[in-house]
């Protein structure tokens, strides 16, 4: 059995919207900080996390983010080669999720696995045995979106506290959401 825990991250809004034309549909400093922090923030001061997101994800990050810092940066995508020659150097090309989690295991620098998106990663990663817990940002609001988190089975995810996790609404302008972890049952 894998020892490799695959922890989600995402912002949803009412309606699960995730993203639209490639970006995200709100503008939350705080928000962002907080991915920042839960996905680079290591114990163990000689070890470092890694991100796996989708091609399409890659591709959203803007450039001057690219790769995220701090971070082993793992994208997954059918045409490996292709996309291994338009990377920068360190950043990990592999074919599917079961690849990363392989790579990870590898590397025995890595502290904690991040699945950042899109939607059928996520998709993949809540069904993967692998799967520990999902850390998603509950926005109270609609907006319009293309992309979005796929539905999951609160039977199977239960609301977790964690120590340092903010708890409570969160209010940024007009906007109010909260930071809830389902973990895995």
């Amino acid at each position: 059995m894998s020892k490799v825990k695959l922890n989600l991250i995402a912002a949803a809004c009412e309606n699960m919207g995730i993203g639209v034309n490639g970006s995200l549909p709100w503008r939350l400093k705080k928000e962002m900080a907080y991915f920042t922090t839960m996905t680079s923030q290591v114990s163990d001061p000689t070890k470092v996390n890694a991100v796996i997101m989708g091609r399409r994800t890659w591709d959203c990050i803007p450039d001057k983010y690219r790769p995220l810092s701090n971070r082993v940066n793992i994208v997954l995508t059918h045409h490996v080669d292709a996309l291994k020659e338009k990377v920068p150097e360190g950043v990990v090309v592999v074919p599917g999720l079961d690849a990363a989690v392989e790579y990870i295991e590898s590397r025995p620098d890595i502290e904690s696995s991040w699945v950042i998106g899109g939607s059928s990663i996520y998709e993949a990663a809540i069904y993967h045995p692998n799967c520990g817990k999902i850390y998603l940002t509950e926005i109270q609001k609609t907006y319009d979106c293309d992309t979005f988190f796929p539905n999951f089975d609160k039977q199977q995810f239960h609301l977790a506290d964690e120590e340092d996790i903010p708890g409570g609404r969160q209010l940024e302008g007009d906007i109010s959401y909260y930071f809830r972890v389902y973990k895995k049952l």
